[in-house]
């Protein structure tokens, strides 16, 4: 499983932030619940401890998740999923 998400910080400063399995990991870890708990409803604070976990774990911030959590105003998910649509094929009879 793998995630972008978008941060904006409160000084308006956009990025993009990507999950990894050990921040996954972490994830489950520090919650108590399994990664496909994601997909049936999550909490905010599940998106923002993934993008700080992310964040941490590329050694872009050294402060605390509460500390970090102040300077951000906005987190959601991007989609990455690439777009595979079909050509039209001609039926027997056309």
């Amino acid at each position: 499983m793998r995630l972008t998400l978008t941060v904006t910080t409160t000084d308006r400063r956009t990025y993009d932030v990507h999950t990894s399995l050990g921040v996954i990991v972490d994830w489950e870890r520090k919650f108590q619940r399994r990664a496909g708990d994601l997909a049936a409803g999550f909490y905010i604070e599940d998106l923002a401890y993934l993008a700080y976990a992310s964040e941490k774990r590329a050694g872009d911030t050294s402060t605390d998740f509460d500390t970090w959590l102040a300077h951000v105003e906005h987190i959601e998910v991007k989609d990455t999923q690439e777009s595979h649509p079909t050509d039209a094929v001609p039926t027997v009879g056309n």
